[in-house]
């Protein structure tokens, strides 16, 4: 059977990483194949009309199936493929265009002309390929990812404990000031609500949550009842809390940040395995959730844009702009490593918040008096202790609403950007004015952009929860108001500087929530 290569599918093996033998032909693993979308001149469109910013109205996630979901000969195409090649079809979504195969190594070796390998790295193994996937004639153009024949970490959880580590600070250190999700909504004026009526998804690649130690957080805080949160196996993973996994604090930042400040907010926990395949798998699960119906997702996890193959790229991008159509808001943290996004040089961008069509959220310092801040500036801790991405992509698209932008550089000058700028906007991250949350049994502090990401997916469910109606796609609308958001103009995040108006560093600042939801109704032009 003739194939080719896949168009953006080449992958190279991890920096210092070695191969160590091939993988076991008898293994059986599942891989996610990602389809094109029909209609898919009618749903830009849509789309356009759902990131403009002008009020257009949400389409339904049953109209997005009939109209946008897969084409059935697409599906059936696939099945064919997947018969003649010996696997098996496990799960088929029209709306999310995926279809999930699972089989033997060998039998994944041979459909997609691959060579999979176990290496071994510094951080531990993975199971991996080098080179592009090929595909036969009959799936060209039909298909445009395959994901997780490689198994190798995707993304890192973008949170930091104050100086001296999480046993300083679930030892109770007062090293770090530290505040409730509750008191930082007060010093961001949020408006008054509870997020009642409206659902919050959060993507996570791993941890867990117990229960007893929402229950205790929450009846500290005098929130009764403690919000309803529903945890979501996708591919297998599941809420899995132990004391050894560091993964614990990000799951319990993000629910215990929402459900504080958005406690009738029902809350959502997608639990993926942390690989391409199910972090995109959990991200469209959520999306189209037909049960749970999220109508913000909250993303703390990500890394930097060249870690990723382009397939992946366009299908998490494709998978946000589904969100935007829907009407979903997708909120997502853009690193904790500075301008290099912990590259080790030059300057990266953390994805998924280069995504023009998510919410990048960057990180700020506080200094609060009373109840209110006094000063804020970029985070940054130097090098050992953490600092907010930000930068400018390499791989999309300059969005229209960041158009006539520039960077400042901290070096002196500015640089106009030719592709999109991250963040969008900021709050405060610096876990040495961190957030007093509760851990494995433990109170402790927290920060991170990992905060950033649910703080502003609260101030949407307070929101949606006063309208009674989800604000969808905000970005157009916030840069086009700009006076909603307190500037930040002090600080750098390494070769980025704070400055008036938009940035590199802070995007264009932290909220002022009263003011920001007048944007939405109608309060504010």
């Amino acid at each position: 059977m003739a194939t080719k290569p896949l168009a953006g599918s080449t992958r190279e093996k991890l920096p210092g990483a070695t191969a160590i033998g091939k993988a076991d032909p008898s293994e059986q693993i599942q891989v996610t194949l990602v389809l094109r979308r029909k209609n898919a001149a009618s749903f830009q469109k849509t789309l356009a009309a759902a990131v403009a910013g002008t009020g257009a109205r949400h389409i339904s996630r049953e109209t997005f199936a009939r109209e946008f979901g897969a084409d059935p000969e697409d599906l059936a195409a696939v099945k064919q493929f997947a018969h003649s090649a010996g696997l098996t079809v496990a799960e088929t979504h029209g709306a999310r265009r995926t279809v999930v195969l699972s089989g033997t190594i060998a039998a994944f070796n041979a459909a997609f002309g691959v060579d999979l390998q176990k290496f071994q790295h510094a951080g531990g193994s993975y199971r991996g390929r080098t080179g592009a996937i090929h595909l036969p004639e009959t799936l060209h153009g039909r298909v445009e990812a395959v994901l997780g024949l490689d198994n190798r970490p995707a993304a890192r959880a973008h949170f930091r404990y104050p100086t001296g580590g999480a046993q300083l600070a679930r030892a109770g250190s007062a090293a770090a000031t530290s505040f409730t999700p509750p008191q930082l909504a007060g010093f961001y004026n949020y408006p008054a609500g509870t997020g009642a009526g409206t659902s919050v998804g959060i993507i996570e690649l791993g941890g867990g949550e117990r229960p007893t130690d929402l229950a205790t957080y929450f009846a500290g805080l005098g929130i009764s009842p403690a919000p309803k949160v529903t945890a979501v196996s996708v591919d297998g993973a599941s809420n899995d809390p132990t004391t050894a996994n560091s993964a614990d604090g990000e799951v319990m930042l993000d629910i215990e940040v929402i459900g504080a400040i958005a406690p009738a907010a029902a809350i959502a926990v997608y639990f993926a395995p942390n690989t391409d395949a199910g972090f995109l798998d959990a991200i469209t699960t959520a999306i189209h959730d037909a049960t749970n119906k999220p109508a913000i997702i909250s993303i703390s996890w990500g890394g930097p844009e060249s870690s990723w193959t382009q397939q992946s790229l366009t299908s998490f991008d494709s998978a946000f702009q589904d969100a935007a159509t829907l009407g979903i808001t997708v909120c997502v943290a853009c690193g904790d490593s500075g301008s290099s996004d912990g590259t080790g040089s030059g300057d990266a961008v953390d994805f998924p918040a280069s995504s023009p069509h998510v919410l990048a959220c960057g990180g700020t310092s506080i200094q609060v008096s009373g109840n209110a801040i006094t000063s804020e500036t970029v985070w940054n801790d130097g090098t050992s202790g953490g600092a907010t991405g930000g930068g400018i992509s390499t791989v999309f698209a300059l969005p229209a609403w960041q158009n006539g932008l520039a960077a400042t550089l901290t070096a002196g000058g500015t640089t106009s950007l030719s592709k999109r700028g991250v963040p969008d906007v900021s709050g405060d991250a610096d876990p040495e004015t961190g957030y007093t949350i509760r851990i494995d049994g433990t109170n402790t502090v927290i920060g991170g952009t990992s905060a950033v990401a649910p703080l502003w997916a609260a101030l949407i469910a307070r929101i949606n929860g006063q309208l009674g109606t989800p604000v969808g796609f905000v970005n157009a609308t916030l840069y086009a108001n700009p006076a909603a958001l307190r500037d930040v103009t002090e600080g750098n995040n390494g070769d980025y500087a704070a400055a008036a108006g938009w940035d590199a560093c802070t995007g264009l600042g932290t909220p002022d929530g009263a003011a920001v939801a007048g944007l939405f109704a109608g309060g504010v032009s």
